[in-house]
């Protein structure tokens, strides 16, 4: 744990190593994709945003056809503010297309019963794509230490998946400002309940910067058919609008700056307050962003936003 407002000797060594990476990293700038299309088309939008990424064969670069796949998605909410079937369907068959079976798909999540209210039947079968809760999965039962975090990690995302390919959803959340790319993996942990103090500052850029969790993760797509800008993380349709699309990037941080930019704006639109003066500024992004955690920047200036 981190000893009062010092650092331990492994969070030194982290930092100077994250230096010269850091420093090649500055060279070029993280693309955060916008992908849009107001007739709905799932899978039209999600190829555009892929290939504005990896460019041809997209998905051959980004999974190999030995590995298992897991998509971590967002149900906590139920339908409505969970990660679309229609995005998860569109994905799974790109996967597969690249040649990943059925069988090394799988669809995780805390709970099944959260899997369940989003419209994802639960299943264990290994010769089709699972869909599975970490309450039938289980946890590793060694403690993970990252900075002030301490948790139990997703047996799924330890011991199943090769690959993750992170699916959250563009949204508000009432006690740390937004949840994106990088709180979604709150659900890989046993005990997420207790990361949410000072508005999840710095305990959610501390989970997403443990190994298994940085490691695996190789791409965010944000569902963003349906975005919320308040009361978050539930459903709240009296504060949602239609975007029709998604964000995606290899850079969590950025994709969480730009999503948290487009939720300000339509804050704003609505004359409502910025998520600074209640209290509830997303400052973890930043925090995912120093030379500790390395894990992507918020600097405007190194994102470059492409909207196809």
């Amino acid at each position: 744990m981190r000893p009062g407002n010092g650092a331990t000797r492994r969070q030194l060594l982290r930092a100077c190593l994250a230096g010269p990476l850091a420093a090649r990293a500055a060279a070029r700038k993280s693309r955060v994709v916008v992908a849009r299309d107001p007739a709905g088309n799932v899978q039209k939008f999600l190829d555009r945003a892929v290939e504005s990424l990896y460019g041809a064969d997209a998905w051959k670069k980004i999974v190999r056809p030995g590995e298992t796949v897991g998509l971590k998605v967002n149900c906590l909410s139920g339908r409505g503010a969970a990660t679309s079937t229609a995005l998860v369907e569109a994905v799974c068959e790109r996967l597969q297309q690249a040649g990943v079976p059925q069988g090394n798909i799988v669809i995780w999540d805390r709970l099944n019963s959260d899997l369940e209210s989003a419209g994802f039947k639960p299943s264990a079968r290994k010769d089709r794509i699972r869909v599975i809760g970490n309450d039938d999965a289980g946890y590793d039962p060694e403690l993970v230490v990252s900075g002030s975090a301490g948790s139990l990690l997703s047996k799924t995302l330890t011991r199943t998946c090769d690959a993750v390919i992170n699916l959250p959803v563009l949204k508000d959340h009432g006690i740390v400002g937004v949840t994106m790319a990088l709180k979604n993996l709150f659900g890989a942990i046993h005990n997420p309940n207790k990361y949410h103090i000072n508005a999840g500052d710095p305990y959610v850029a501390d989970v997403f910067a443990m190994p298994a969790i940085r490691k695996k993760v190789r791409l965010t797509i944000c569902d963003a058919l349906t975005a919320q800008y308040e009361g978050g993380p539930s459903y709240m349709p009296q504060w949602s609008w239609p975007f029709h699309g998604v964000l995606a990037s290899e850079d969590p941080v950025a994709l969480d700056y730009t999503g948290w930019q487009i939720i300000e704006k339509k804050r704003a639109e609505k004359g409502m307050k910025p998520l600074r003066e209640l209290k509830r500024e997303p400052a973890y992004i930043a925090r995912a962003a120093d030379a500790l955690h390395g894990l992507g920047t918020n600097d405007p200036n190194r994102i470059e936003v492409v909207e196809v």
